[in-house]
């Protein structure tokens, strides 16, 4: 068995550390304070603070007051954005823009324009396949 080339043997380390770098980082983003009342952590990635009290061997956290109003308005806009959206659909209107969606009329009219395109097509495909049945072979 020959040796590893040294550059392979690197690059193979690397590739498998970085899974653990990466699960390094999610654990170093939050870091616990004890304080006289229990703890606070704080969120390394957005600066966020929460505080966090031990009960019974259960750390649980509550957002601070700025924290949960901002989180309220959060959810409080984005409820009205999927009702206005739930909306829009018992309408009948599409999504993306202002169009109305096409009327029944409309609807029978594009079918009928779509299947009188195909009879056509596959006339022409059967006038063809009459051609080449009809064509003798060429004998060499």
């Amino acid at each position: 068995m020959r040796p590893m080339p040294t550059t392979l043997f690197l690059m193979l380390a690397a590739s498998l550390a970085t899974p653990a770098l990466a699960q390094e980082a999610d654990i170093a983003r939050f870091a616990l304070e004890k304080t006289d009342s229990g703890f606070v952590r704080l969120d390394r990635k957005t600066g966020a603070l929460t505080l966090c009290q031990e009960k019974d061997g259960d750390l649980t956290c509550r957002m601070a007051a700025d924290e949960r109003a901002a989180y309220e308005e959060d959810l409080s806009r984005l409820e009205k954005r999927v009702e206005a959206l739930e909306q829009k659909l018992v309408a009948g209107r599409p999504l993306a823009s202002g169009e109305p969606l096409p009327s029944e009329e409309e609807v029978e009219r594009s079918i009928g324009i779509m299947e009188r395109f195909m009879r056509s097509f596959f006339g022409l495909v059967q006038e063809f396949k009459q051609q080449e049945d009809g064509a003798t072979p060429n004998k060499t």
